[in-house]
């Protein structure tokens, strides 16, 4: 069994993948996409999106991150995949299913898998031009708006060169609403010799055995499910024993404050809040606790006030356990 951390833009961002892989569980993760377009990018754009080139390829916990790619040209697609691999990317994941407009609008992401042979091309162009020195892999939906070409993609994906696939068991259009079609995922499956790694609506231990069960895949991409549960990866993999909300709060307040002083040091102060405000939203699908923390900061503008109100919870919740120890 591997788990992999998704690339979600603007959220799975460097500290967030810190933060996370600090809890064992996670096998390796996916950055967020560098959009490719008509020249090769300069290391520095590399180094932003994924500074953890800059220290092994990894996070500060040893979990390895492959560099994604988005982007239509075959050369330049290539050529900065190339150069991702020599910065000491492991892997080269290449995104055909980000679902944003502006991205398919440029023709990126789930737009492409309306021509599988436009997706064997990219793919093919990435593959050449790497030959083999670092792992090529590849993310996909079912479609864009129908899943009439899901197998001939992923069929395409495999002639073309990649050495995985990750499959988001929807399509476009049906975007992030359930239920995910894992079933299509077996299909899939069934229609391709390489790995296939499952993605799509997993948010709980059973949701897990049960997607596994339907689609075949071990393997399985985690996105919203381990923002809104930092602690879902370990449960997989070693069991639900005191891995419950109530037990695993306290971890999870300490770990989004120790994100929150780590926003704060990395981007422009009028951001900050946004970034701690939408991993604590997101939580809420998790933990009940959530909820009263989120209204504690919810229109506070200055980042310094949000650090201490999450200080004051940290502070709050370390008696509370001191309390019950003693």
């Amino acid at each position: 069994m591997n788990i992999y951390l998704a690339p979600m833009e603007g959220v799975l961002d460097y500290g967030l993948r810190d933060i996370l892989t600090r809890i064992e569980g996670v096998d390796c993760c996916v950055t967020e996409f560098i959009r490719v377009t008509d020249q090769l990018l300069p290391a520095t754009v590399f180094r932003r999106l994924a500074p953890e080139l800059e220290q092994g390829s990894q996070t500060y916990s040893g979990v390895p991150v492959l560099v994604q790619l988005l982007g239509n040209d075959p050369v330049m697609m290539g050529e900065n995949a190339v150069r991702a691999a020599e910065m000491g990317a492991p892997g080269i994941d290449l995104n055909f299913g980000c679902p944003a407009k502006t991205v398919n609008k440029s023709r990126g992401g789930a737009i492409l898998l309306k021509d599988p042979e436009e997706v064997h091309d990219i793919t093919a162009g990435v593959s050449q031009a790497l030959a083999g020195s670092v792992p090529l892999s590849a993310k996909m939906r079912l479609g864009f708006q129908d899943k009439s070409l899901a197998i001939e993609n992923a069929q395409a994906l495999e002639a073309a060169g990649a050495m995985r696939l990750t499959v988001h068991a929807r399509t476009k259009v049906e975007g992030y609403k359930p239920p995910a079609h894992w079933e299509w995922i077996a299909r899939i499956r069934e229609a391709v010799s390489i790995p296939v790694v499952a993605n799509g609506d997993i948010w709980t231990v059973e949701d897990y055995h049960r997607c596994r069960e339907v689609s075949g895949c071990d393997d399985v991409m985690i996105g919203r499910g381990l923002i809104a549960n930092p602690f879902l990866a370990h449960a997989i993999r070693y069991g639900q024993a005191g891995m419950d909300a109530a037990s695993t709060w306290s971890q999870t307040c300490r770990l989004l404050h120790r994100y929150h002083h780590d926003v704060m040091a990395r981007i422009e102060a009028r951001h900050v809040n946004g970034r701690t405000k939408q991993w604590l939203r997101m939580m809420q699908r998790h933990y009940p606790q959530a909820e009263a923390l989120f209204a504690d900061i919810r229109v506070e503008r200055d980042p310094q006030r949000v650090a201490v109100v999450l200080q004051a919870a940290v502070d709050a919740l370390m008696i509370d356990v001191d309390r019950h120890t003693f």
